[in-house]
């Protein structure tokens, strides 16, 4: 390919991840976090004091709530596992407003129980907010609400993003053979940090291609259903999550002491597939002629549909199967075409070890964006004069860039570490503790952009690295001290999950104090004329 094609590839790639890096950091990050989020949910969450209803006495359970409160019969859950994260049997939520089906702020929950004597008892509980959160830090790269116009935003970046791609690729076609798997190591720090960006980039090029066009997908996936119910459903979309009903006058004929219970519906799931495992029943509409049930779960063998797995669509009273069109392993080929960008984007297909590899590639990702940044800020350094050593002021653009990316890409990794601590430290303490989580996020985060165009790129993150290593380990220690201290109201849950996230933070912490120490070191040690020197230089004068 022609030198000067090269050129213009590579200012379009250098060009479009600046533009596009730092947001896309914070979605990396975030979302390798999200790959775990009911272990987190579940870390975050205390053991409920609310004792679990049998399942044999759910049915007495349903009918007694639906009497006591009606609205419930629009839409409630029967968790068919006792988890930390799920405070009771029964539950089911009421959205205020005309909110986004997104926001999640303006849910209450609500969750029902038969006490000792056998009566029923309701009460309004407080879920923690701190893994959905992080995962809308992930989807809307860093805004506040997962709303329409963030959406589009996170879709203009994915569409750079998947541009930034290319290019790069395109850049390095001609020394790819030759270079894939070169690092050189030495005093030239420039091209080890050039050769690991370029091994990294090529290698989870396929995971990124997929991420790149998956989130275009999701930025825009209200025109993707429209054109997807035209084409495919006849306008009938809607029938596949809500039953239809012929005569609206049966609503108030239907009784629910005649649904058939929870273990009479898996039952016949497990008989139309066998290696589905269901984890909770979705009923709607229980009391009116449109009545479903939709039997949420997971199939390690198959592709699911959503994180949260896939469902069966069933009649609660007759057992007649409505719909499978979402059930993992028994769908056509177009639905399995569509669930293929959730789930090549959600790893909700090959198990626990397809959600560490997104995990690692997650994080690696978030390194790539920033070590571009790192290079862009390089590439623009001015060098010493060899003759009279005098050290040259090195430009504004380098200098607020480095600043601006010591502060964002650190400043989201103090963010959700404080939260995640908070989340333990703070729950019962305050009124609204979801609000408090996203607060002390933002206040990480813009505190820490502060910090860093105040002392500069290079001392600003040697600081905000040990800072994010604090935070960080404390997340464990947290948990230590809530399994030593129970009388602290702190707590700490024996499960693989929630073990398997202190241990994340424990090793995550390591690596940033090493990060930070490895940071000052080549600050104490680097070139004058460097951007991450300690302090902005002035040019030398006789």
């Amino acid at each position: 390919m022609r030198a000067d094609f090269i050129r213009i590839y590579k200012s379009v790639h250098t060009w479009t991840g600046i533009l596009t890096g730092m947001a896309l950091f914070i979605a990396f990050y975030a979302g390798a976090l999200t790959i775990f989020k009911e272990p987190i949910v579940r870390w975050a969450t205390p053991q409920s004091t609310i004792p679990y209803v049998p399942l044999e006495e759910t049915p007495d359970l349903i009918a007694r709530t639906l009497a006591a409160r009606p609205d419930a019969a629009k839409g409630f859950n029967i968790h068919l596992r006792d988890a930390e994260h799920v405070p009771a049997r029964l539950g089911w939520e009421v959205r205020d407003g005309p909110a986004d089906d997104h926001d999640e702020s303006s849910l209450r929950h609500y969750v029902a129980h038969l006490e000792a004597g056998g009566g029923l008892q309701v009460e309004q509980s407080s879920p923690s907010g701190l893994a959905a959160f992080i995962d809308v830090l992930h989807r809307v790269v860093g805004l506040p609400v997962d709303s329409d116009p963030n959406r589009w935003v996170m879709g203009v970046v994915a569409s750079l993003y998947a541009i930034a791609l290319v290019s790069g690729v395109i850049v390095l076609l001609p020394s790819l053979v030759k270079d894939f798997f070169a690092l050189r190591t030495g005093k030239n720090l420039k091209r080890m940090w050039l050769d690991a960006h370029n091994v990294v980039g090529i290698v989870s090029l396929p995971f990124h291609i997929v991420m790149a066009l998956s989130s275009v997908v999701f930025a825009f996936h209200d025109g993707i259903y429209d054109l997807q119910d035209k084409l495919m459903y006849e306008g009938k979309l809607a029938s596949v999550f809500q039953r239809s009903g012929a005569n609206e006058a049966l609503a108030s004929a239907r009784d629910p002491a005649a649904l058939l219970t929870p273990r009479q519906l898996v039952a016949q799931v497990r008989s139309l597939a066998p290696g589905f495992e269901p984890d909770t029943l979705q009923y709607q509409q229980v009391t009116s002629s449109r009545a479903i049930v939709r039997v949420w779960g997971k199939d390690a063998s198959a592709v699911s549909p959503r994180a949260r797995g896939g469902f069966v669509a069933i009649d609660p009273y007759s057992g007649k199967v409505l719909n499978t069109d979402y059930l993992p392993g028994g769908q056509n080929a177009p639905n399995l075409w569509i669930s293929s960008f959730f789930a090549l984007h959600m790893a909700s297909f090959g198990g626990v070890a397809v959600q560490w590899l997104y995990f690692l590639l997650g994080l690696a990702g978030a390194w790539l964006f920033y070590s571009g940044n790192l290079l862009w800020i390089e590439t623009r350094r001015k060098r010493a004069d060899r003759r009279t050593g005098a050290i040259p002021a090195q430009r504004l653009d380098t200098r607020l860039m480095a600043s601006a990316t010591v502060g964002v890409c650190l400043g989201c990794i103090c963010g959700i570490s404080l939260m995640m601590v908070a989340s333990k430290w703070l729950n019962g303490r305050v009124g609204d503790l979801n609000t408090w989580l996203q607060g002390l996020y933002y206040v990480a985060f813009f505190a820490s952009i502060a910090w860093a165009f105040l002392r500069g790129g290079a001392a600003a993150g040697v600081h905000l690295l040990w800072t994010a290593a604090a935070l960080t380990l404390a997340i464990p220690a947290t948990s230590l001290l809530g399994g030593l201290f129970p009388a602290s109201g702190l707590w700490a849950h024996s499960s693989a999950a929630t073990l398997a996230v202190d241990a994340t933070a424990l090793v995550s912490a390591l690596g940033f104090a090493w990060m930070a120490k490895a940071s000052a070191r080549r600050i104490a040690r680097g070139d004058l004329d460097s951007a991450w020197a300690p302090t902005p230089l002035a040019p030398r004068t006789e």
